[in-house]
């Protein structure tokens, strides 16, 4: 028996799936922290530190188990963030590798990572008030 949520209509995740987006969160949170705490930028922690990948993998694998749910928008927030910020380091990259684009892409791989923060924050905010992520169908 599964249990709808009256004002949202949709169907209320198991505290198992809660639990396990929190740990999610959880591990993007540490990549970034690492981030912050290493001389690496908060950016490339977070996409090339174990934690993300392997919480990014987790999203695809649980992904149907969370569909109905209002976890089904966190985990697209979750995923957009990993992949919006690959698209962005590589334009930072590319910006960087000229002489010229490092006034632009050393900034922006800052910027980015304040942003992934920013998204770790909310999202785990929104989270623990068990709503759903404002996304894009």
């Amino acid at each position: 028996m599964t249990d709808i949520d009256g004002k949202n209509q949709t169907t209320l995740p198991s505290d198992d799936l809660v639990t396990l987006t929190h740990i999610i969160y959880g591990l993007h949170a540490f990549s970034v922290l690492t981030g912050i705490s290493s001389a690496a930028f908060i950016v490339t922690a977070f996409l090339s530190g174990w934690p993300s990948i392997i919480a990014v993998i987790i999203n695809y694998v649980k992904r149907d188990n969370v569909r109905g749910t209002f976890l089904d928008s966190h985990f697209l927030w979750q995923i957009r963030t990993f992949w919006w910020s690959v698209l962005w380091v590589l334009i930072a990259s590319v910006l960087i590798a000229t002489f010229i684009g490092m006034v632009i892409g050393i900034p922006l791989m800052v910027v980015v990572g304040l942003w992934i923060l920013y998204r770790i924050v909310r999202g785990w905010l929104t989270l623990t008030g068990r709503k759903a992520m404002p996304v894009p169908d």
